[in-house]
Order: C-alpha cells, then sequence, then structure tokens
C-alpha cells in the first residue's frame, strides 16, 4: 500500500491511500469469508458457495463494499501508527476511487486538531468583582433554616389566607362541558406559590372547611394543552382542610437541635465564613471565566465541522440523560416542545462551538506553558483525601479507577492553568 497526506481546508488532513491488486484481492477475499453464508444458490449447501460462482451470478463487485469495510480500517491504521504528526478528532469521510481487479485508491478526509493561535495570555489586566456577605445574608441564611424546619398545623377556627396550605377537591368545566384532567379529589395546594392556573389560587382564599365555591379562570395563551389555550373556565371547588405553616423559634436550643451549633451567634459566624469562602470561590470563577473567555475570543482557529458535532452529540446525550433521570423520555420531550432532533442540535451548536473553542485554547496553553501534574502533586491530593475518609493511602488509590485519578490530574493541570494565567496578568 502506497499513500500520501496533505493538509486540506478546514483543519483536515486529505490522506490517499493505494491498494495494488494483491492487496485489494486479499480484503475481497476476506469479505467473502465473512459474508458466504448470506448466500446460497441450487447445487451448493448455504455457505458453501465458492467465491467465483457467487462473483459471476452477482457481478464482481458483490464483495467490494464489505472488502472495503476490511480493508479501510487496517490500512488507515497503519497509516497514523506511522504519521503521528495527524492527530484525529473524528472519524474521517471516506471516498473510493480507482476500484477494480487491479486495485483500489481510498481517500480519507480527517478531521484534525486545529491549529490555535493564541491571544494574549499575559499582561492584561482584568476586574474581579468582590462580593460582601452583610448582616442580611447571615440573617436570611437563619430564616431559611428555620423554614425548613417548620410544620404544618392543622386549623379550624379561620378561614383560608395566603401562605396556607389547603386541601380541597375541584372539578373544572368549559361551557358546562368538564375536560380531562381538571378534576381531582383531595388535592393539595399551597396557596400563594402559584402552581395552579393564574387567579386560581387567590379565589380560594376566605374559604372556611367545608365551603364550597365556583371560581372563573382563564387559561393562559401559552398553556400547555391545546385545547386548554386562552380558554375561560369555571371550577367547582370543595374546601376540606386547612394548615399553616408554623415556625420554631430562633434561639441557641433550636440552633443546637437544626444544625449542632454551639449557639446562635456561633452559627451566624459559621455562616458568614461559609457565605463569605462562596462568594471568594464565586469571585475567582467569574474572573477565570473572563480570562479565558477573552483569550478564546481573541484567538484564531480553524475547527472542523465534526468536531463541533461531536461536541453536540455530548451534549444531546447529556441532556436526554438528565431527562431520563426525572421520568422523561427524550422522544416525548421532543413531542411535548413540538421539535425536532435537528431542532435541540440547532439550540446547542452555539454553546458547543464555544465550548470546542474554550477547550482548544486551554490544550494550547498547556502545552505552550508546559504545564503538567506531578507524582507528588497527584500523591499529595490523593492523601488529602484519605484523611478526610479515615483511610490509607493505599486503600484510595486501591478504590479507585483510572479514569478516577485521570480526573484529579486533570483538576490539578487546570488549577495550575489558572494561576499561570492569573500571576501573568494584572488583576485589580
Amino acid at each position: 500500500m502506497k499513500y500520501t497526506f496533505e493538509k486540506a481546508e478546514k483543519s483536515t488532513v486529505k490522506v490517499t491511500m493505494k491498494l495494488t491488486a494483491e492487496e485489494w484481492k486479499a480484503a475481497i477475499d476476506l469479505a467473502y469469508q465473512k459474508t458466504k453464508n448470506k448466500y446460497s444458490m441450487p447445487g451448493f449447501r448455504k455457505g458453501k458457495v465458492p467465491q467465483k460462482v457467487l462473483e459471476n451470478a452477482y457481478g464482481e463487485g458483490v464483495f467490494y463494499e464489505e472488502a472495503i469495510n476490511q480493508a479501510f480500517p487496517k490500512y488507515y491504521g497503519e497509516v497514523l501508527d506511522k504519521e503521528t504528526s495527524i492527530e484525529p478528532v473524528a472519524a474521517p469521510e471516506l471516498d473510493v476511487k480507482d476500484i477494480s481487479e487491479k486495485g483500489i485508491t481510498l481517500i480519507a478526509i480527517v478531521p484534525v486538531k486545529p491549529e490555535v493561535e493564541l491571544g494574549a495570555i499575559k499582561g492584561v489586566t482584568y476586574k474581579k468583582n468582590v462580593y460582601k456577605v452583610e448582616d442580611k445574608d447571615v440573617e436570611d441564611e437563619v430564616s431559611r433554616l428555620q423554614e425548613r424546619n417548620s410544620r404544618l398545623v392543622e386549623v379550624t377556627d379561620r378561614a383560608c389566607k395566603d401562605g396556607d396550605t389547603v386541601i380541597i377537591d375541584f372539578s373544572g368545566s368549559i361551557d358546562g362541558v368538564k375536560f380531562e384532567g381538571g378534576t381531582a379529589e383531595k388535592q393539595t395546594l399551597v396557596i400563594g406559590s402559584k402552581t395552579f392556573i393564574p387567579g386560581f389560587e387567590e379565589q380560594v382564599i376566605g374559604m372556611n372547611i367545608g365551603d364550597e365555591r365556583d371560581i372563573n379562570v382563564k387559561f393562559p395563551e401559552d398553556y400547555g394543552v391545546d385545547t386548554l389555550k386562552g380558554k375561560d373556565a369555571v371550577f367547582a371547588i370543595k374546601l376540606h382542610e386547612i394548615k399553616a405553616k408554623e415556625l420554631p423559634e430562633i434561639n441557641d436550643e433550636f440552633i443546637k437541635e437544626a444544625v449542632g451549633a454551639e449557639s446562635l451567634e456561633a452559627y451566624k459566624k459559621e455562616t458568614k465564613e461559609r457565605l463569605e469562602k462562596q462568594n471568594a470561590d464565586r469571585a475567582e470563577r467569574e474572573l477565570e471565566d473572563a480570562i479565558l473567555k477573552k483569550i478564546t475570543a481573541e484567538s484564531k482557529m480553524e475547527i472542523p465541522e465534526a468536531l463541533i458535532e461531536n461536541q453536540i452529540e455530548r451534549m444531546v446525550q447529556e441532556f436526554a440523560y438528565r431527562l431520563s433521570y426525572q421520568g422523561l423520555k427524550f422522544e416525548d420531550y421532543l413531542k411535548y416542545t413540538n421539535k425536532t432532533m435537528d431542532d435541540v442540535k440547532k439550540d446547542y451548536k452555539e454553546q458547543a462551538e464555544d465550548m470546542v473553542k474554550s477547550q482548544l485554547v486551554i490544550d494550547k496553553i498547556i502545552t505552550t506553558e508546559g504545564i503538567k501534574a506531578t507524582e507528588e502533586e497527584i500523591e499529595a491530593r490523593l492523601k488529602d483525601m484519605a484523611e478526610k475518609q479515615g483511610k490509607k493511602v493505599p486503600d484510595v488509590k486501591k478504590a479507585m479507577g483510572s479514569r478516577q485519578i485521570e480526573y484529579i490530574e486533570n483538576d490539578i493541570v487546570i488549577k495550575k492553568l489558572f494561576d499561570v494565567l492569573k500571576s501573568g496578568n494584572v488583576i485589580e
């Protein structure tokens, strides 16, 4: 097999492979051996029809397609083994030329990792956000803790009001005709949660236990059911129970029981420190994002479409997984949103392109700056993990797979990358 390769447009390499008659015949023979069991002819047992008989019956090209499937990975792999400068990032596009019993020419258009001309990575001024923790922020955290530890108590001596939880029956109708999904018994509703149709919850306010009432509502124009969009409806309501939220008193005893802190003041101090760390981490992430975005925007590269398509595929798969985790099939999502797979991919295209560009810039900076994770750094990270888990380092390492170790290594590299970028620029 003789081959040549040359740079093509938009970060691709054109690899031309010419197989001799002998090499091509070997691939055809292999294709025959692999597919012969598909054929049967009078006078022969299935799978025992001679190769020449099949070629005479169906034409000499009967095995060409399978022969290409056999030959291409073999010889393409040989080229990649020899030419390490070719770095494929996706499957190649294959074209076939000059196919006959004398040989075949295979042309592969290979998407490769593009050359990246970096924007300025040092000497640039960036502004870092500063987020202060106010007393109100701490008090809000205390209030949220109080809310999480609230309980519902039955109310029998008053009408329901905003914030109450009620148990109701309801039956909806349009022009006197009940509609599907508009009837329920013993339904729980938090007044003010805005989980029902606009105007519904407000009209339940003022009802007492045992009261029955008709309320009028209008379905929104963008409602999820086409037959109900913009329609006026009447709901017959019966109220069974009223429950009010009872908040615990905020004191040292409550704090000890709820979170284990020594006192209310101790909890507030811990909370302030936690919020300050969160704010500091947020500011660092925003700064790192700003630096990377600016460098990426000023960098030049030609990205092969295959690389973007691969990223889109990964994003769609991740989205489908998240839907399944919520109990929704991807096909049902398309149906409910009236979208096609192409629509979803189109929605992700710009984001996918940005992600690919950012990753290429990161890879280029890592290579340019010679950033690596040392064995000592990896061991230090493992030691820290072992101490937190109360285990020995060998035990932690043994329980980890190669991908987890690789994740730790990559995390160290990315941290060092941003340390380099932040130290090389002016941060105000």
